[in-house]
């Protein structure tokens, strides 16, 4: 389990009947719906609804839904080859594990879009992890000579990391392809990956399937051709900390009413991530924190995630439509799990208008400022480098939509 994150979210029951506004139930809106939906809709211009329930299930069931069919059967294929090409890539650097192929809800991938993927590739050797209080970094090139003067500081999302960090570690981690005076440097392990990567693309018959891509940055990026549509993998190696929480991360700052304080403990259980996707800093992650937080969303019986789905779609359709958005399904769950935690209640979740409305304030709030925290590092700002001019139509767009809420069913 961002991954800048489609987020963990759990399976709806198909067939279900779900609680309206008024609290009722009703009928599956595919079928309750009438041919009949010219009222709204002029020539040319798609059918604008306002937020009846009656909509709003039809639209669940077939826009989001046909959106969960087309992601899932594009996950399964892409999993499929990116798991045989890992594997390749682990035969040749044991360093380097492969990937499962578990589905949509592996923790190991992230949707950001429905052509647009994030998998981390867990890297193996690396066990009981320490954190160092005191450091004196090191700068140097990726070829391993020393600067004179620092590059930067990591921000409130990156960290050092060196190999003696770790009670036990494979010998391999001592060699100087990745380790440079005792730093494992995420971009010589890029390099080494990127290379791994190409030749097992050639030894899988994987060329007409994958392709490498270039890239500024030390990224690994692949595209990979599916039935449906060409997709965008960023592969991360990552190392995975499951023994404790990083300090950086001080959540909870204060008592607060959710998650509940078993759930923290929980959460915090499952450790974090070390993400190798910079050329001297490790990026910090949280899937699978995210994963549990995600899980139990809605086990007071509210509707955060439907509200969540339905924005998303949205947003997708209307407000930040293209294969490279500036906001992804990862930016709407950092929306949603800090408005969870604003408003806790089980009541402030029982309508789906109330619930779905403040998700999308909170999300123009957040555009309109060019300010996103992070949920676990409250001083990393998820918009730092988003472009300002594409944030600002984004933002256009919400507040029309607030003025006037409706729905687009086409």
């Amino acid at each position: 389990m961002p991954k800048d994150v489609d987020v963990w979210e759990p399976q709806d029951k198909k067939g279900s009947r779900q609680k309206g506004a008024s609290g009722s139930e009703t009928a599956p809106a595919s079928q309750e719906r009438k041919s009949s939906d010219k009222e709204g809709k002029t020539e040319g211009h798609p059918t604008m609804k306002p937020f009846t329930d009656e909509d709003v299930e039809y639209y669940l069931q077939t826009k989001v839904e046909q959106r969960h069919l087309l992601v899932s059967k594009t996950v399964d294929e892409v999993q499929m080859m990116i798991q045989q090409l890992t594997t390749e890539v682990s035969c040749r650097d044991i360093r380097f594990q492969p990937i499962s192929n578990s589905g949509i809800h592996n923790e190991n991938f992230k949707v950001l879009t429905p052509s647009q993927f994030l998998m981390t590739v867990p890297l193996r050797g690396l066990t009981g992890y320490k954190e160092h209080q005191v450091r004196r970094w090191r700068y140097y090139t990726v070829q391993g000579e020393k600067l004179l003067s620092s590059v930067r500081n990591p921000e409130e999302l990156h960290q050092w990391l060196e190999v003696e960090q770790f009670s036990k570690s494979l010998q391999q981690w001592h060699d100087t392809d990745m380790n440079f005076e005792g730093d494992l440097v995420p971009a010589k392990v890029l390099a080494v990956f990127r290379d791994l990567v190409e030749k097992s693309i050639i030894t899988c018959d994987l060329s007409r399937k994958i392709s490498l891509l270039e890239s500024f940055s030390s990224v690994v990026r692949v595209a990979v051709e599916t039935s449906n549509l060409q997709v965008e993998v960023e592969l991360v190696p990552t190392v995975e900390i499951l023994t404790c929480w990083p300090e950086k991360a001080r959540w909870p700052r204060c008592l607060r009413r959710w998650p509940s304080q078993e759930k923290v403990q929980c959460v915090k259980s499952f450790g974090f991530n070390l993400l190798a996707r910079s050329n001297y800093h490790w990026q910090l992650g949280f899937s699978r924190a995210e994963r549990l937080l995600m899980e139990g969303i809605d086990e007071d019986g509210g509707c955060r995630m439907k509200c969540f789905r339905v924005m998303r779609q949205m947003k997708e359709d209307i407000w930040c439509k293209g294969n490279k958005p500036v906001l992804t399904s990862y930016h709407l769950q950092m929306v949603l799990l800090w408005t969870c935690e604003k408003y806790p209640r089980a009541k402030d979740w029982r309508y789906f208008r109330e619930g779905f409305l403040r998700l999308v304030r909170k999300l123009h709030k957040c555009v309109s400022q060019h300010f996103l925290k992070h949920y676990f590092l409250r001083d990393a700002n998820l918009f730092q480098y988003a472009n300002t001019s594409d944030l600002d139509l984004v933002a256009g767009k919400l507040i029309v939509f607030l003025e006037n809420p409706v729905i687009c069913l086409d």
